[in-house]
């Protein structure tokens, strides 16, 4: 019976209901990794709020230091009070103090009142608040929470799952697919993560950035939780996805869809493409400079690992190819048109004849 833990060779004939018992298999250790990540980020909740919450604050703090914005006018209106009570509470010690002027009588009467203020500006917030995204419904705060601990979790939980769907694929593909799939496999929670990272720290900074000051004099701008949520865990997906080009590329070069050397030639294009795909996402122009540098160097990297795997293979092929001519025989014929090798992908796409091409 195949389980998830047994791997499956590519000669291994199973049934049907092998499949699926397989499968069943996977699915119930790929879902128990995502409760167990859940659990953690369910616990740790608040560490991961403050981590979203983090871009939003610091543009909040950009605009109280400005003065600009919801927050930034109540910052301004509470400094102003703050001034206020305190100015107020000089005054009224001065009065108080014996050789102002003021009879015996009226100074006590002042003593208390200096007291009382002193306690309500003690009450008065330093710090500005107000720069977390609020919430509008009665069970918003916990529909909230519950929905960024799955985005982390399945974050988490991804290289399980990915692992677990390479082991269900891994029986259909044959010993040299199998090395073709392995690197490309492998590479994709790492490019995942690294895209993540690069949304955090860049991509999305920018956008709460652009989209909390577009028009904003127009507006009293409240950010909504689940919607802010949402849009970060969009945006970190995006770039989690965008960061696959690397596998992308070399799964089309090994299949022969398009060659090292026809990519080196269209550099132009990808600049291109790049600066396409960075002004699709908000920012303004020092952020567009920024997420395209990225792209294109991840570009660069498919480029040279592409033709290194190539050269790998090619060198393969002529070691192998030099021991099969020293074990046969001189005599040997040559190889005969019907016994050439199969065409590639890229021959038949191109529609290539090789009886016309000779």
């Amino acid at each position: 019976m195949a389980t998830a833990i047994r791997t499956i060779s590519h000669e291994d004939r199973l049934s049907l209901v092998d499949h699926l018992d397989e499968l069943r298999a996977r699915l119930i250790v790929s879902a128990v990794a995502l409760a167990v990540a859940f659990g953690v980020c369910l616990w740790q909740n608040h560490t991961l709020l403050e981590v979203i919450n983090e871009p939003l604050k610091s543009q909040t703090r950009k605009q109280v230091a400005s003065g600009h914005g919801t927050v930034g006018q109540a910052v301004l209106a509470q400094q102003g009070v703050l001034r206020i009570a305190e100015h107020t509470q000089d005054a009224l010690g001065v009065l108080a103090a014996p050789g102002s002027g003021l009879s015996p009588q009226a100074r006590a009467r002042l003593a208390p009142l200096i007291v009382s203020l002193k306690g309500d500006v003690g009450k008065i917030p330093r710090s500005p608040q107000g720069d977390n995204p609020v919430t509008l419904g009665v069970g918003e705060p916990f529909t909230t929470t519950i929905s960024v601990a799955l985005y982390f979790a399945f974050i988490l939980a991804l290289p399980v799952i990915l692992f677990e769907l390479y082991g269900f694929v891994l029986p259909a593909l044959k010993p040299h697919e199998r090395r073709v799939a392995m690197p490309l496999v492998t590479a994709i929670p790492f490019l995942f993560t690294a895209g993540v990272l690069f949304g955090y720290f860049v991509v999305l900074p920018a956008a709460v950035h652009f989209f909390v000051n577009f028009n904003s004099s127009e507006f009293n701008v409240l950010v909504q939780a689940s919607q802010f949520y949402s849009f970060a865990a969009t945006v970190l997906l995006a770039m989690g996805l965008v960061f696959q080009v690397p596998v992308a590329i070399l799964a089309a070069t090994r299949v022969g869809l398009v060659t090292p050397r026809q990519l080196r030639h269209n550099r132009r294009y990808a600049i291109v493409a790049c600066a396409a795909v960075a002004a699709f996402l908000p920012g303004d122009l020092v952020t567009l400079a920024l997420e395209t540098v990225p792209l294109y160097v991840l570009y660069e990297v498919s480029i040279l690992v592409a033709s290194l795997v190539g050269r790998s293979d090619d060198g393969r092929g002529d070691g192998a190819v030099t021991g099969t001519q020293g074990a046969g025989s001189p005599e040997d014929p040559a190889p005969s048109r019907d016994q050439a090798a199969e065409p590639t992908v890229r021959d038949i796409i191109d529609h290539v004849d090789r009886e016309l091409s000779d």
